[in-house]
């Protein structure tokens, strides 16, 4: 049992916090977010994945405390940062974030530590952003490790402790400890020769899905002009046994690591000379999509939506979580608004959002469903007059 501080208690930090305490580790969950640290103490998880009577279970045995008081980082032997890592308005990694724990480690930890980076980056990531600026603020030689988180929110096959996960050290001695610290709770940690190769293969797992995705979205564009099912088109060569990997059309792509994580990729690429061209093309096509979506629909109507009440289903950007971050649905919304259609929206899961909350499937000309959650009730969607499905799963609508 080791005593272990995560800092960040989101989409990430939180359930890395649980399945740790679960293991019998002993858990300071810190974040400087006052409400979710109060809600988190009263036991409400804020994701699916963590439920609000294992969060109680597991902070009145002792295993799991959530704060905002930093001090407490120093009673733990290990501290992981588990924090987003987003882009500038201007499309470029923004490490605000990590630097954010760096200053926190660097002005709070008094003692040698081994520092956990999960936290998604580019290559280079945690020997120079995170260890060489700590060394250099607070002096402490902290051991360093590199474990690039691999979340699927709402996934109950591929949880924390069944997918193997990526370990680096910076030096041996590192890469022991984390390895065996990892083992505790995930069955499958695999050793990799550096925290750089360890970064890299997290960004090009998840640019290996946003180029399939935009080949299949592109792929969808194309099939509807020759007036075939890319849905049958994909089905047909997924029937090879070897050599074909399916993806599925949709809206775009969204979520933490999709649209991000290629461009974290892609923008040190271009530093080192190396143009990432599948990247940035799969990247325009899949932001395209939502454009795409709300022309095929306006096609239908003369391209003409004025005034006409629409309701989005689905608005988090993937199926039975209440996750919005980069979700499709919204670029959606805002781009029908721009045409003088009247927009709501309605979703299971997600109750509220931008000031406005779920609407009922009632009375509207058109629906576009971008996300289907397991409860979405359909027969009440097939009353609408004119049903688009983005992804082609619900019988007798307009398809992709």
């Amino acid at each position: 049992m080791s005593y272990v501080g995560v800092i960040g208690q989101g989409y990430v930090g939180l359930p890395l916090s649980i399945a740790m305490a679960e293991a019998n580790h002993r858990v300071i969950g810190y974040d400087n977010n006052a409400t979710l640290i109060g809600e988190l103490i009263q036991g409400k998880s804020h994701i699916e994945d963590v439920t609000n009577s294992k969060l109680m279970e597991l902070i009145k045995s002792g295993f799991y405390l959530p704060t905002t008081t930093p001090s407490k980082l120093n009673d733990c032997e290990i501290i992981v940062i588990a924090l987003p890592t987003p882009l500038t308005e201007n499309k470029e990694p923004d490490l605000k974030f990590i630097y954010s724990a760096v200053d926190l480690i660097s002005n709070t930890v008094t003692g040698e530590k081994l520092i956990i980076n999960e936290s998604t980056s580019y290559p280079g990531t945690l020997r120079n952003e995170i260890a060489k600026r700590i060394s250099a603020i607070s002096g402490i030689n902290h051991r360093y490790a590199s474990a690039p988180e691999r979340i699927d929110p709402g996934n109950k096959v591929w949880t924390i402790k069944k997918t193997p996960r990526i370990i680096a050290g910076l030096d041996f001695d590192s890469l022991c400890e984390a390895s065996a610290f990892y083992s505790t709770f995930t069955d499958i940690v695999i050793r990799v020769s550096s925290p750089e190769v360890a970064e890299m293969s997290k960004l090009v797992e998840n640019s290996f899905r946003q180029v399939n995705i935009a080949f299949v979205n592109e792929v969808a564009q194309i099939s509807q002009r020759f007036e075939i099912s890319v849905l049958e088109v994909l089905e047909a060569a997924a029937s090879k046994p070897y050599g074909f990997m399916k993806f599925l059309p949709g809206a775009g792509v969204g979520g933490h690591c999709i649209p991000i994580d290629p461009i974290y990729l892609a923008f040190e690429s271009e530093k080192k000379g190396i143009k990432s061209s599948f990247i940035k093309l799969s990247n325009e096509i899949n932001e395209s999509m939502p454009l795409y979506v709300v022309s095929r629909v306006a096609q239908y109507f003369n391209n003409n939506l004025k005034d006409k009440k629409i309701l989005i289903i689905g608005l988090a950007y993937k199926s039975d979580v209440s996750d919005t971050r980069e979700s499709p649905a919204i670029k959606v919304i805002k781009i029908l608004r721009t045409t003088g259609a009247l927009v709501a929206w309605h979703d299971n899961l997600v109750k509220f959002w931008n000031g406005e909350k779920s609407q009922e499937i009632l009375d509207y000309d058109i629906a576009i469903i971008v996300t289907k959650h397991a409860n979405l009730d359909l027969d009440k969607v097939r009353k609408i007059p004119y049903v688009f499905d983005c992804l082609g799963s619900l019988e007798s609508t307009a398809r992709q």
